[in-house]
């Protein structure tokens, strides 16, 4: 699809921050820990949040630059004296750990209420980087089992970040609380596989939508695939309708070309 305006903008704010004096190599969410998930959860135990970030080290793929240490991620109920073991294989594909199994990024971490009452823990972590700049990102939703006074996954998915991919929790509008993903299709015409997951009276995410975008890879296209996308989306589900319109976004000249949203 060509550079999208959310990875150019990303970037200048990347660039900017890491500029300033003293900034970090690497732009990190706010870091408020412990935080504090009883109350937002009405957990029975005394449940926390805590990230700890090691020293930098040397990157072991380049060799020649040093890159943010290993995060110990721990989620406990008994003041991080021990970890709940449900983050621990987080960026593990397979059961095989390898180089790029080790969380270094936590780029996401908050509560977030997909309905009233019913919030959730949203995470995003992200592994070193490749030579190509590929990088392996998980996101995760925890959600609280009051009955075990313990946390379990609600929603979790792997992808590499190189190619345009993308997962979207959805925060407002006719979708929120879904999560939306958008990965490269292996075979030509090459596309987007979009994926539409919404949250089950189990509190687990199930895939409701599944389709090949229209949106191609390379197509100049400078909207993210979900945004061009989405009055596609919003139409399988019912959300939306051709003629009515378009579900706002982040183009403000916004049209439909060759099924998918484009800026003028």
């Amino acid at each position: 699809m060509g550079v999208r305006i959310r990875c150019i903008i990303a970037g200048v704010l990347m660039l900017i921050a890491t500029s300033m004096p003293g900034a970090a190599a690497t732009a990190q969410p706010p870091q408020h820990y412990p935080l504090d998930l009883a109350k937002p959860f009405g957990t029975r135990s005394h449940w926390t949040f805590t990230s700890t970030q090691a020293p930098d080290i040397r990157d072991p793929i380049t060799d020649d630059d040093t890159v943010p240490g290993p995060l110990r991620l721990c989620l406990s109920r008994d003041q991080g004296k021990s970890c709940s073991p449900i983050l621990g294989r987080a960026l593990t594909v397979d059961l095989r750990p390898d180089l790029f199994s080790e969380p270094h990024y936590l780029e996401v971490v908050k509560i977030v209420f997909p309905s009233a009452g019913h919030p959730l823990l949203l995470l995003r972590l992200a592994s070193l980087k490749s030579i190509n700049g590929d990088q392996r990102t998980a996101t995760i939703a925890l959600a609280y089992d009051r009955t075990a006074d313990d946390f379990v996954i609600a929603y979790e998915k792997r992808t590499n970040r190189n190619n345009n991919q993308e997962i979207r929790y959805v925060e407002t509008g006719p979708l929120r609380g879904a999560i939306l993903s958008a990965e490269p299709t292996q075979d030509a015409p090459f596309a987007f596989w979009v994926t539409v997951s919404r949250l089950d009276p189990a509190n687990r995410y199930t895939q409701r939508l599944r389709y090949r975008s229209a949106t191609r890879y390379g197509d100049g296209n400078m909207l993210a695939v979900l945004d061009s996308e989405m009055p596609t989306i919003q139409r399988k589900l019912g959300l939306w309708q051709s003629g009515a319109p378009l579900p706002p976004g982040p183009c403000p000249r916004p049209h439909l070309a060759r099924g998918a949203l484009w800026c003028r």
